[in-house]
């Protein structure tokens, strides 16, 4: 098993693209994680399960060095398999309650609530560890059929004791207004992994909080 730790959310949260190309996904991600990343989603919407356990697998050893807590997107077995140290649960995935009961107390579960403050509400009273609202932005990876209002984010702090995650085309700028309204953590694809160089592009979020 993992060792349980009182993981501090709050800074850079990285979520993978959908690259098929293992090396290149974990030589990015490691670069992020000596930027300043502290969280690390691996997110693969149209992996086969051989490429999805290989990916995860490959990424969680890289996590485990850097002391960097790795989760992954709505796969609890995989999560379970690997023993990683958390999941993320998508709004039309299994419930967070289902999912907080199948992981156990320990790791770390995290909720999408879009642009739905009772989304989060329902979500803490599950068990989710944190929150994540978006999109906030235009996004490069996510299409997003709605635009999320940056006041949720204060209204959530406000109100439930979690973690906020903002995402949702993030860039080291446009992330401001939400950092000053209480965001924990800036989650963000495209403005790291699609750039010449994750590292700096990491450190320039790290620095932000």
């Amino acid at each position: 098993m993992s060792e349980v730790k009182p993981w501090s959310l709050r800074g850079l949260y990285i979520v993978t693209p959908d690259w098929d190309e293992t090396g290149k996904l974990v030589d990015a991600t490691e670069q992020a994680i000596r930027g300043g990343a502290k969280l690390v989603q691996y997110r693969h919407k149209t992996a086969a399960a051989d490429l999805r356990k290989e990916q995860a697998s490959a990424l969680l050893q890289v996590c485990r060095r850097h002391d960097t807590p790795f989760i992954i997107n709505d796969h609890v077995d995989l999560c379970l398999e690997l023993d990683a140290e958390g999941i993320h649960v998508g709004g039309t995935d299994a419930s967070v309650a289902d999912v907080r009961a199948r992981v156990g107390k320990d790791k770390i579960v995290g909720a999408s609530c879009y642009g739905t403050l009772q989304l989060a509400r329902d979500a803490y009273a599950a068990g989710a560890t944190y929150v994540a609202f978006g999109g906030f932005y235009p996004s490069r990876v996510k299409k997003y059929d709605f635009r999320t209002a940056p006041e949720i984010v204060a209204e959530s702090k406000k109100e439930i004791p979690l973690p906020v995650v903002v995402i949702g085309g993030m860039t080291q700028e446009n992330c401001l207004p939400l950092i000053a309204q209480g965001t924990d953590m800036v989650a963000a694809i495209s403005s790291v992994y699609m750039t010449d160089d994750p590292e700096a592009a990491a450190r320039r979020f790290a620095d932000l909080f």
